[in-house]
């Protein structure tokens, strides 16, 4: 298992100035950092991957589908062509910097609703989409997982379930789902649950609280979701993924209005505290 963090507490593109951020990170104990992957060239992220390496930090890379312009359920063809060349781009990225793997709901735009679930032909379309984006990812060596939001920000994929049977669309072996906390306690009916009914597709973990905030402070049942992990096999990234209000054109989406933990210094000591604890008692249960 190795325990990651991701830098969207801080930014949602990591530059030079933000570099100071990975020493603490190291020295709390974390094995790598997760970064946005949502701007940017491969020359750029292959600059951080330089930067990372003298840190001896590994990483992850989380992109989404910005705009309708490039979503992949539109029923217009060069839309969903300019949807995959999106995630090519991500997948160049992720490359550059070295990253173990690429996770997200790259499938439609943040926060965009059609007033109903998903159609028949948006989750073909979808499919074809990811089956092509999984291939090019494969040439790279970099697994996709593709991750449910909530309903509030997503009405595509809400559930481990709606996941899961994207992947069997999908079809392709470089493609997998990954499970987040925060929207696991809003979706799923057991949160815990789910993970055992389909840990073998999970290849990814976001750890958030059910607030956004310093995992560990919160309601999730941290001992029972490490040790359904633990116990059933897992051992990939546990990457905390913590929301405050500094990313104010995330605000619409994410509806972060205030800040959730007193500091960000809290967030990453006390969430890896958190993971560490928890996944001790997990192998000890």
């Amino acid at each position: 298992m190795q325990i990651g963090f991701n830098m969207l507490l801080w930014t949602p593109f990591v530059t030079e100035e933000h570099f100071p951020l990975f020493a603490p990170l190291k020295e709390t104990g974390y094995d790598g950092v997760e970064l946005e992957i949502f701007e940017g060239t491969p020359d750029h992220y292959a600059k951080v991957a330089r930067e990372l390496d003298n840190h001896g930090l590994r990483r992850t890379g989380v992109t989404i589908i910005p705009d309708h312009e490039r979503n992949v359920l539109s029923a217009d063809p060069a839309r969903r062509s300019a949807g995959v060349d999106h995630l090519k781009w991500a997948v160049d990225c992720a490359a550059a910097l070295g990253a173990e793997i690429l996770c997200g709901p790259f499938y439609q735009p943040l926060g965009q609703f059609t007033g109903t679930g998903p159609t028949a032909e948006e989750q073909q379309r979808a499919a074809a989409a990811h089956r092509a984006a999984a291939e090019y990812a494969a040439g790279a060596g970099i697994p996709l997982a593709v991750e449910a939001l909530n309903r509030f920000e997503c009405y595509f994929l809400n559930t481990l379930a709606d996941t899961a049977a994207h992947v069997a669309r999908v079809g392709h072996p470089n493609f997998h789902l990954m499970y987040d906390t925060f929207h696991a306690n809003l979706e799923e009916k057991d949160p815990v649950g789910v993970i055992g009914e389909h840990l073998p597709l999970i290849k990814h973990v976001h750890v958030s609280e059910n607030d956004r905030g310093a995992p560990g402070s919160g309601h999730v049942p941290w001992d029972a979701t490490f040790r359904a992990l633990r116990q059933g096999g897992y051992d990939a990234w546990l990457t905390i993924e913590a929301f405050g209000r500094t990313l104010p054109e995330l605000a619409a989406t994410t509806c972060v209005w205030r800040d959730f933990s007193a500091s960000n210094e809290q967030v990453y000591e006390l969430g890896f505290q958190t993971i560490r604890d928890g996944w001790r008692r997990a192998g000890e249960a």
